[in-house]
Order: C-alpha cells, then sequence, then structure tokens
C-alpha cells in the first residue's frame, strides 16, 4: 500500500488523471471501476480537460460503478447514473453500452449480483478501481459488519451514512438501502486508487493504516491487496 500526501484536493486530482491517463494510453481499452460523491468529481474534471485537449480517448472504454439507490429512478436528479452522466460521460466519447450500473429497482437482487459479477469477469477485470471513503471506514457502500462481504448486495445504509449524503437530496428524504459492490469484487481489481480530503477522513484513514484489519473498519481489508495508491490531503492525513 503506497500512502501519497498532497497540499489539497486539487493537486491530488491533477495526480490522480495523470495516472488515468497513463493506464487510458497504455491500454485503450481499460476497465475502470468508478466511484461517485464530492470526493472524484476534480479527478473527473481532469480527465475531462484531458479528453478535451486530446490527451485520452474513453471509446473503448468499459466502466463499471460501485453502487446504485434502491427505490429511486437511473433517471432521478440523484441516482449515481445520473451523477455520472453529468459529471463525466456526457462530456467525454464513451460509448454508453460500455457503461455498466447496478440496478437499484431489481427485483431479484442476487440475480442482480450474479449479473454483475458476470460482467466484470466478462469485461476482463476491473484495471483500476477508485474508492472513496467513508467517515465510518466504509467503501462503496460496505458499513462496519461482522465479516467481509464477497459480489454485489443490498445494503441498509447506516445513520452516519444517512447524515453525510443527505445534503445532495436538500429536503426530500434519501433512499435508505443501495446496491453496492461487495468487498471481494473490489479486492479483485488489479489496481486501486483510494482518495481521501478533509479532515473528517482523519480517523478513517488513521484506522487504514494502523494494520488491523477487520470488518468493523471495511476499508482495512486493502491491506492484503497487492496493488494500492492512497492519495491525501494534509487534512486527511493530519493523525499519520
Amino acid at each position: 500500500m503506497e500512502t501519497r500526501i498532497f497540499e489539497n484536493a486539487e493537486e491530488i486530482a491533477v495526480a490522480a488523471a495523470e495516472l488515468y491517463k497513463e493506464l487510458i494510453n497504455s491500454k485503450p481499452d481499460a476497465v475502470l471501476g468508478l466511484a461517485t460523491g464530492a470526493t472524484p468529481v476534480p479527478t473527473y474534471q481532469n480527465l475531462i480537460k484531458m479528453y478535451e485537449n486530446g490527451e485520452i480517448s474513453f471509446k473503448d472504454i468499459t466502466t463499471f460503478n460501485l453502487d446504485e439507490y434502491c427505490d429511486l429512478d437511473k433517471n432521478d436528479k440523484n441516482s449515481y447514473y445520473t451523477f455520472m452522466h453529468e459529471n463525466l460521460f456526457s462530456k467525454v466519447d464513451i460509448d454508453e453500452s460500455k457503461v455498466n450500473f447496478l440496478d437499484g429497482n431489481a427485483p431479484d437482487c442476487d440475480a442482480e449480483s450474479k449479473r454483475y459479477a458476470e460482467a466484470i469477469k466478462a469485461a476482463g477485470g476491473i484495471d483500476l478501481q477508485l474508492l472513496g471513503i467513508g467517515t465510518n471506514g466504509h467503501i462503496a457502500f460496505n458499513e462496519p459488519a461482522d465479516e467481509f462481504t464477497d459480489e454485489a448486495f443490498k445494503v441498509t445504509l447506516t445513520q452516519s451514512t444517512i447524515d453525510s449524503n443527505q445534503k445532495y437530496f436538500g429536503d426530500v428524504p434519501m433512499p435508505r438501502y443501495a446496491m453496492t459492490m461487495g468487498i471481494g469484487s473490489i479486492m479483485r481489481s488489479k489496481k486501486i486508487l483510494l482518495i481521501a480530503t478533509g479532515e473528517a477522513k482523519a480517523d478513517a484513514v488513521k484506522a487504514l493504516h494502523s494494520g488491523e484489519v477487520t470488518p468493523r473498519i471495511p476499508c482495512s481489508i486493502l491491506n492484503q491487496h497487492d496493488d494500492v495508491i492512497i492519495m491525501l490531503d494534509k487534512a486527511a492525513a493530519k493523525l499519520l
């Protein structure tokens, strides 16, 4: 696990985008695991600039997103499907048929989990998985639990996650459930990039670096992956 500390989120975004550029230009049909939320947006903005400058192309890229809310139409303004299209996909030359999301409204969650796992396998596996980290140490929507998860599953969101994300929904109550990629799926990615910014993430970052691996701190499993890069700003790294 390699940890890099930067002055601020803007510096991280530049470095992260360069990592993607290197991968995409060396493997134009790379498979990218993508994340949502505020943390990756600056990175996506830098990737858009690279595309506009002719430095990279997404035309042969395949993507898999980590998660999607349940009980929310995919075209809802708060869905992760909409988020990704607004913040990246609509601004680059990606082939829509190569964009993959979990179906938060699937009638059979086990069948949906199997479908997603098979799609990732058929694509050759995820080359680079982008992660954020929750204040409670969650990655994707894998909340603290008694055991690590494997493939995608339907999760009941914790109150701390709801408190963190409710601001995006305004006065409308946010969903209480989501379909999320499991820990096993994440760990099968060939390379993982985790970005954490802001003082609120400092405790989770400290727990990640403690070396203890426990499902009570989901991100701690990354200690067992062979190729992980952690990018932190100084605020997130303050307890290291």
